[in-house]
């Protein structure tokens, strides 16, 4: 198509030029600059060829892995590893799920039903509020997959254990510490993501109770955790005999009043997520406003990757948080769906140029290295200096995720 030669007509002709013949010559010019002009969206043949780099990579890590454990993180050459009680114990083999829903590769498929067993007595733990993370991510995706009665009853045996740290008296689910605790009753913005198994087992079995449960959260969450600009607050603090706020705080970000970047994705995909299943309004509403707080951020950086906190010390050189931008773009591919036309464009934009850098080679491992993990630049927990600059399993999980919502809009 670039060879085809087109005969140059002097300008004093040009307004002999039909309408017809011009909109030809506008569509050559289209079809010479197709490349350009579609450089930075999304397509299925570039889905398709960042999911079987993904395939390779994750093949990669499978075999670093010990019997037992999950992976956590890579730093100085080495695996960190993780027990099944660890909160981000789910990822692995929910992304080996959602890897195995791209490309339908039986080996990735195979491993996660290896791996996956390690979560089951999980479902019995009512010790943390992760277990929408740890068994929803995991077991949840193998049940989309493969229904049946065995992986149901796991997630709502999660499910109902995880209802047991719900305060009626605070409205929330304990985030921290145990529910004997009369002192302290702390939730933190991530809590939101966890309400997901129990809107789940309201859906599949028509008992209210985990909907009550969750609304309530989502509710008192809302009413506590956002200031007027709709960035969150990382942890409230309540009486749990009274359920009267004892302060405001931050445990990962950078001080008290900052937008903790992982905090802020986590919000937006929880309210997000919280419309999809109620369809009441005010969630859709409060997503697009956190959504707004994020996309007009004057230290949100062109590339759409957020430092680790949006006020963090130092920015520009502040250091990046790869999940935090994975996350919202997830959460932001499905938001697209719910809104109007302009917000959606404005949504699936960002959203595609997150992916896009993602995708890069700033942050995309080359297959071998990066210990077998697909993104590098993630940050766990600064404040402990806990895998800073390093990659993550939740990171690569909402990549992966992201990744697979695209591919499905695509169709």
């Amino acid at each position: 198509m670039h060879d085809l030669k087109i005969k140059r007509i002097p300008f004093k002709r040009i307004k002999k030029i039909s309408s017809a013949t011009l909109g030809f010559i506008i569509f050559l010019f289209f079809l010479c600059n197709l490349n350009s002009v579609f450089a930075q969206t999304v397509s299925a043949n570039w889905i398709a060829k960042n999911m079987k780099d993904a395939d390779a990579q994750y093949k990669v890590l499978m075999q670093k892995i010990p019997d037992g454990v999950m992976p956590e993180s890579f730093q100085g050459d080495s695996l960190k590893t993780c027990t099944s009680s660890n909160w981000v114990a789910g990822f692995y083999p929910g992304t080996l799920l959602y890897l195995y829903e791209a490309t339908k590769d039986k080996v990735l498929y195979n491993e996660a039903l290896k791996k996956i067993t390690l979560m089951d007595k999980q479902q019995y733990n009512k010790g943390t509020h992760d277990l929408g993370f740890m068994m929803y991510c995991s077991y949840g995706n193998l049940y989309k997959i493969k229904p049946n009665d065995a992986y149901k009853q796991i997630l709502l045996n999660s499910a109902r254990s995880l209802s047991t740290r719900f305060n009626p008296k605070v409205g929330c689910i304990r985030s921290w510490g145990k529910s004997s605790d009369s002192t302290e009753f702390r939730v933190i913005i991530d809590n939101m993501m966890n309400l997901e198994l129990l809107m789940w087992a309201t859906k599949v079995t028509g008992d209210s109770s985990f909907y009550k449960i969750a609304v309530t959260h989502a509710n008192t969450t809302m009413k506590n955790h956002f200031r007027p600009d709709y960035s969150s607050y990382h942890v409230v603090v309540y009486n749990p005999v009274t359920g009267a706020i004892i302060k405001k705080q931050t445990a990962q970000g950078a001080a008290d009043e900052s937008a903790w970047a992982r905090g802020q994705s986590w919000g937006l995909y929880g309210y997000t997520m919280m419309y999809r299943f109620t369809k009441n309004k005010k969630y859709l509403d409060l997503a697009q406003h956190i959504a707004k707080f994020l996309l007009t951020n004057p230290n949100l950086p062109a590339d759409k990757i957020p430092y680790w906190d949006y006020n963090a010390p130092g920015i520009p050189n502040a250091d990046r948080d790869a999940s935090a931008g994975a996350i919202m773009a997830s959460a932001l591919i499905e938001l697209s769906g719910y809104s109007n036309k302009a917000l959606s464009k404005e949504y699936l934009n960002t959203a595609s140029t997150i992916l896009h850098t993602l995708s890069s080679s700033e942050y995309k491992a080359t297959i071998g290295s990066n210990g077998g993990f697909l993104l590098k630049h993630s940050v766990a927990n600064m404040n402990s200096n806990a895998e800073v600059n390093a990659p993550l399993p939740y990171a690569d999980y909402y990549y992966v995720e992201a990744m697979n919502r695209y591919r499905k809009l695509l169709k």
